[in-house]
């Protein structure tokens, strides 16, 4: 957290919570939701100003409740999550980077949605892979130690027998399904917090 956010939260203590104004899409940008946007339902204003994407970035964190929010000087910015707390996309030195710029850390776990989406677990960080990065991660499936080609896959998510892993480098890694509405639940986060 920023020096001066700390500051301003010591100065100003009891400052209202903000809700539905900022917003992580499902290819890790943020959000901006005025309130056409909020009224509209719609994803609202990707904001591109590098200065504030990185404040953003260095000052998310997880409340309580499994809440996510941006401490923007001494008031909490409640954030809606299109897919998962933090997105992660492929890089060729760090294996998977977030949204955020960090490296994810070593990936325990993996899961795949009805849809195709790929959800990885390192720890507590949770993250879906950027659907632009997606591609490159099928190609590291394996199924039953071989290759997993797209029918082998497409009979794994409906439901079909064998083991598929993740191949990260020497190491393989569990891919299990999971359902799309089932996320959020199982790693306890809120997608639409709400005061």
């Amino acid at each position: 957290m920023d020096e001066i956010v700390k500051q301003a939260m010591a100065k100003w203590p009891n400052v209202p919570h903000c809700y539905d104004w900022l917003a992580l899409d499902a290819r890790g940008s943020w959000r901006m939701r005025d309130e056409a946007a909020q009224r509209a339902n719609r994803p609202g204003d990707k904001l591109t100003n590098a200065a504030l994407v990185g404040f953003i970035n260095r000052n998310y964190q997880r409340g309580a409740r499994g809440c996510w929010y941006f401490q923007n000087g001494p008031q909490r910015v409640y954030v809606i999550l299109e897919a998962t707390p933090f997105i992660a996309r492929t890089d060729p030195v760090a294996g998977f980077v977030l949204h955020t710029g960090q490296p994810m850390g070593a990936v325990e776990h993996a899961f795949m949605t009805e849809a195709g989406a790929v959800v990885l677990q390192a720890g507590e960080t949770v993250a879906q892979v950027d659907d632009r990065d997606v591609a490159q991660v099928l190609g590291l499936l394996e199924c039953e130690g071989k290759p997993a080609s797209d029918d082998a896959l497409m009979a794994w998510l409906d439901g079909g027998s064998g083991k598929m892993v993740l191949r990260l480098g020497e190491r393989r890694v569990s891919l299990d399904r999971i359902a799309s509405r089932e996320v959020a639940s199982r790693f306890e986060f809120a997608r639409n917090p709400a005061p």
